[in-house]
């Protein structure tokens, strides 16, 4: 029989590069830990990009009990980022990659005193992904650990992390049947498989046995309407035993008509997740895993982009159990290294390895912005290929993609490997303005009408003590985030072409090196804080669009209680068709439209506002003030320029700082004024600027938006920018 047993306390753990004959003499000297557990938990979350990353160990003790059995194995699901084993001094195995399970065989290795050490290193190399990507990579055991005791025969449990057990359902739609496909490995000579009430023992050669089975009437894994699981069970002569969950379902994508479930179109849209909380960095409980999927589906989304590497199994679960369609992929990303090919296609069979038997999973991801910070040449395409080509083999069933960096050229040949694409796209936060984005996949579709295109990124960040009456890129506040979203939705739904659309990010998360939007070490793009405790405005946006089961309605601007202005606009977001709107117990109006309704009510004092729709209400109070509140306010300097320019007499006859940077260079005199400026600038930016001017796509992209924008976007001071404006109005068009 198999016995698990969960290494979860008596851990020591050493915070030093110690080698292991020390790393063993110091063991009950160090901090006492339970698993899981990341020592970035705090620095890897408060900005400066000063966290730790090293090498340390974790230290334990063995009983008798524990390896109790005929063979016994260690595993490992998450050591960040490379591991190596040592149990009673002896190096048993070397991992690298901090997001796959891993085992090794702890059996004949027995002593006096068990002493099991493993050394994790996040430190900096040139061979083992992530190296460069905006987020924390954090160090330590975050995952369980186990010990797996099994019979002298038994499953296959070394290679790849296997689960053992592979299932591959076909589907026939027209017949409502299914054929399944059951492979497992072991070292026996035969194994009992039983799926759906029916058994078969078959024969294994070379390690390796396959039992095929065919279901009636097949209760399809239908997303989130029925996600049906089916088990698959196999069995040996000694006793050992696996068994996985499966579901019966197809996938296709039509470049006109986007995603495919079961013969139906099934637009898939959702959002992107990152595995990390605040106070607790990557070591998630499995409360915590559950405690995100009902955030997800209170969401409503029915699909998730798992971000930027292989998840949790029990995340996974959840997706299986939940009908949410995933996007699963490694951790190749921004950085493209010469030395790293391996590591690619190490984690890509792990991934595809553990995760197989996973129905929710509809694609395998390359790579992410690979070409940020690495040109498109011949080694990054031959690694892109080589993973393609690995995907397929060990998997028929489903398609590759890449998310692509926006900056990409359309018509680069990296966009040719995957089965199918996306973009991650920032027009309107990072860069240019919103329109850009509906005018990208508009002329991407036209110029490529056979290929399938997605949208695998947008976001704006949001601080939600940031808040404006007129809200604009770059002030981090909520309303800007709200309005961001509502014009991608727009665009979304108009283009239904669009295979897959995931809103970077449902929650913020650790980026160290960041040190914006009035908090250090995030990233704040996430529709909910990253403590799970605040959901911002946005994130009802979506729930409005996209959760039709919960009626509900709510008022935008909550934390935005202090307005100077004598009439103020109040938002509603409800997934009812009509919204009533009371100020002070006074019926103000009812809308009847959809997802977004707006009012117009005038301020005089402290104020009680509440939303209705049948059963379902929401409240907020508002204060009529003199002086705009200043805490409400990121970017003051920002805020000041814009206050001035608003208030500004421009000659419409001659050239502004509201003009585009493309209007300016086609101007002989403007153009140079510009392009002289520019220059200074670029002197002092070295290696982005080169990026920027070597860059056709970002020049174009950069020539759409307006120049006031764009010195915002740089910092420029509010004297510059006037000055500027100055120049430019002594020039008429």
């Amino acid at each position: 029989m198999r016995k698990i047993t969960v290494l979860k306390d008596g851990w020591t753990f050493l915070k030093a590069a110690l080698s292991p004959e020390q790393a063993l003499a110091a063991f009950g000297q160090g901090e006492c830990v339970s698993l899981p557990h990341t020592w970035n938990a705090a620095d890897g979350q408060d900005g400066g990009n000063d966290y730790h990353r090293g090498l340390c160990w974790y230290v334990r003790e063995l009983t008798e009990a524990e390896l109790s059995g005929e063979c016994v194995f260690l595993e490992i699901n998450g050591a960040a980022m490379s591991a190596d084993v040592y149990f009673n001094g002896r190096h048993l195995a070397h991992h690298a990659g901090g997001y796959s399970a891993f085992r090794a065989e702890l059996t004949g290795e027995r002593a006096a005193r068990n002493i099991l050490a493993v050394a994790v290193s996040n430190e900096d190399n040139d061979t083992v992904y992530p190296q460069k990507a905006d987020f924390t990579f954090y160090g330590g055991l975050y995952r369980e650990v186990r010990l797996i005791s099994v019979p002298k025969e038994h499953f296959e449990l070394l290679r790849d992390g296997t689960p053992g057990i592979r299932v591959t359902p076909v589907v026939d739609l027209e017949r409502r049947s299914a054929s399944v496909t059951v492979e497992t490995w072991q070292n026996a000579a035969s194994v009992t498989v039983t799926v759906n009430g029916r058994s078969q023992t078959v024969a294994s050669a070379d390690g390796h046995a396959l039992a095929e089975f065919i279901i009636e009437n097949v209760r399809l894994w239908d997303g989130v309407d029925d996600p049906f699981l089916y088990t698959a069970a196999a069995e040996l002569d000694s006793g050992d035993a696996v068994e996985t969950r499966f579901g019966c379902r197809e996938f296709r994508c039509d470049p006109e008509k986007g995603f495919f479930l079961n013969g139906r179109s099934y637009p898939l849209r959702g959002v992107s997740r990152h595995q990390d909380l605040k106070g607790k960095g990557n070591a998630l409980s499995r409360e915590d895993h559950e405690a995100d999927m009902a955030i997800i589906r209170e969401l409503g989304a029915n699909t998730l982009r798992l971000a930027h590497y292989q998840h949790a199994q029990e995340f996974y679960d959840l997706c299986d159990e939940n009908g949410i369609v995933v996007w699963a992929e490694i951790p190749y990303i921004t950085l493209h290294m010469k030395n790293g090919r391996e590591n690619t296609l190490s984690q890509m069979r792990e991934l595809i390895t553990q995760c197989f038997n996973h129905p929710c999973i509809a694609v395998w991801g390359l790579s992410n912005e690979i070409t940020a910070a690495s040109p498109v040449n011949d080694d990054l395409l031959e690694n892109h290929r080589l993973l393609n080509d690995l995907c397929h083999r060990m998997d028929k069933t489903r398609l590759t993609t890449m998310a692509n960096v926006f900056m990409l050229e359309t018509d680069s040949p990296v966009l040719e490997i995957p089965d199918i694409n996306s973009y991650n796209l920032y027009f309107g936060w990072y860069l240019g303005e919103l329109e850009q984005t509906d005018e990208f996949f508009d002329e991407y579709h036209a110029k490529y009408p056979d290929r399938v295109i997605g949208f695998s990124e947008y976001g704006a960040d949001a601080n939600p003590a940031f808040h404006s009456s007129h809200p604009e890129k770059g002030d981090y506040t909520e309303e800007y985030q709200a309005l961001y979203h509502e014009h991608m939705l727009r665009m979304i739904e108009e283009r239904p072409y669009l295979w897959a659309t995931h809103v970077w990010n449902l929650f913020d998360f650790a980026a160290d090196g960041r040190d914006e939007g009035g908090k250090h070490g995030e990233n704040q793009k996430g529709l909910v804080t990253f403590d799970r405790c605040l959901r911002k405005d946005a994130f009802y946006l979506y729930k409005a669009a996209w959760n039709r089961r919960t009626p509900f309605v709510h008022l935008c601007g909550k934390r935005y209680v202090n307005r100077c202005e004598a009439e103020t606009e109040i938002r509603v977001y409800s997934n009812q068709p009509s919204v009533t709107l009371y100020a002070d117990g006074v019926r103000v109006a009812e809308q009847t439209g959809r997802t977004v309704f707006t009012f117009r009510i005038p301020l005089l004092g402290e104020h009680l506002i509440k939303a209705e729709s049948g059963s379902v209400s929401d409240t907020m109070c508002l204060r009529r003030v003199s002086t705009p509140d200043e805490s409400y306010i990121f970017n003051k300097a920002a805020a000041s320029v814009t206050n001035w320019f608003d208030s500004e007499e421009i000659d419409p006859e001659c050239f502004s700082i509201q003009d585009t940077l493309g209007e300016l260079r086609a101007h002989p005199r403007a153009g140079e004024i510009i392009n002289q400026m520019m220059a200074r600038g670029a002197s002092e930016r070295g290696d982005v600027a080169d990026a920027v001017k070597d860059n056709p796509a970002l020049q174009r992209m950069m020539g759409r938006m307006t120049m006031i924008s764009l010195l915002k976007q740089s910092g420029a001071d509010e004297q510059s920018m006037k000055q500027l404006n100055r120049i430019l109005q002594g020039i008429r068009k």
